[in-house]
């Protein structure tokens, strides 16, 4: 239990944003993606996941890691509408409604309430990415329900104080997840490999150096030369602890300081793609939609322009 204690002081969580959702049509989005882990409480109505679209009960709640490629239904199964990831990132006001009133939290119909947030190892790695586990259904469980109602009305209102107690519930709500995970004996085996990211000093400080100059120089020598371990043995070292090549996992931090920039900043695309270490935006762009399935620009354009 001490390990899983060290894991838990180690987490730099952040709370993204929540929202109180009514359905508007059904659809179903076979690759829907996001860097940020999503926790969805149903209140009213249907929603499933994966290809057999397993059901959440009205009560219970959803757990989709950040950076999983998901299938989701929101609403009667039987005949969604099929809409792409990028269709729905980009139109989402179609598909859903947005509620503002801390009163309607859990009293509209077709609707569920969710809570998006990072949880980082050292502020660097993604921890329930890292244990590469599936999105899954965590049964009525009052506490994290309360934690998710709290942070909507908290998010709906302007009163002193408000960022503080987001940012507790927040936190409650990543350790009663971790609490759930390790109650039910779930992805046990991945949490106890994984826990060498926490034991391995100069896995840390490869770590710590990617975050700090992820618009610089990250080839493999520069990451042999910060570990102290040759050119030819870096990459294997760093897969062979953490199951992932170092340039893979290199992209993938990139991307996500993209996405962040795009949500924060009014910088361009273009500049975007050279503070993250893309000399060739149009790569950059690829490798954006690639990985995200919708385009920088429109990534851009939804959080700008959407409530939901």
């Amino acid at each position: 239990m001490e390990d899983y204690n060290k894991i838990i002081e180690s987490l730099g969580v952040k709370f993204i944003k929540a929202r109180n959702i009514r359905i508007l049509q059904p659809i179903v989005i076979k690759n829907f993606y996001d860097v940020e882990n999503t926790l969805l409480i149903l209140y009213n109505g249907e929603v499933s996941y994966g290809d057999e679209h397993q059901k959440v009960d009205i009560g219970d709640l959803l757990f989709i890691p950040g950076g999983k490629h998901v299938t989701v239904t929101y609403g009667e199964p039987s005949n969604p509408k099929p809409v792409t990831n990028e269709e729905f990132m980009t139109h989402r006001e179609q598909y859903f409604e947005a509620n503002r009133e801390p009163a309607k939290i859990g009293n509209m119909p077709n609707s569920f309430g969710y809570v998006s947030f990072e949880a980082k190892v050292f502020d660097s790695v993604n921890f329930f990415n890292s244990l590469d586990v599936p999105p899954f259904i965590i049964k009525h469980d009052e506490t994290l329900a309360a934690a998710i109602r709290q942070i909507l009305a908290e998010d709906m209102t302007d009163i002193a104080g408000k960022g503080r107690v987001i940012k507790i519930k927040t936190e409650e709500i990543v350790i009663e997840i971790i609490r759930y995970i390790l109650k039910n004996r779930l992805f046990v085996e991945q949490l106890v490999t994984n826990s060498t990211y926490f034991k391995d000093p100069r896995l840390i400080d490869i770590f710590a150096y990617i975050k700090d100059n992820i618009g610089g120089d990250l080839s493999n020598k520069v990451l042999a030369n910060v570990a102290n371990v040759s050119e030819d043995y870096v990459g294997q070292y760093f897969k062979m602890l953490t199951g992932i090549n170092p340039q893979d996992y290199i992209e993938y931090q990139r991307m996500e300081a993209a996405v962040g920039l795009l949500r924060t900043s009014k910088k361009s695309i273009r500049a975007i793609g050279a503070e993250v270490g893309y000399k060739d935006t149009a790569y950059f762009c690829r490798r954006f939609k690639m990985m995200f399935g919708i385009p920088a620009g429109k990534m851009r354009r939804r959080e700008s322009l959407m409530n939901v």
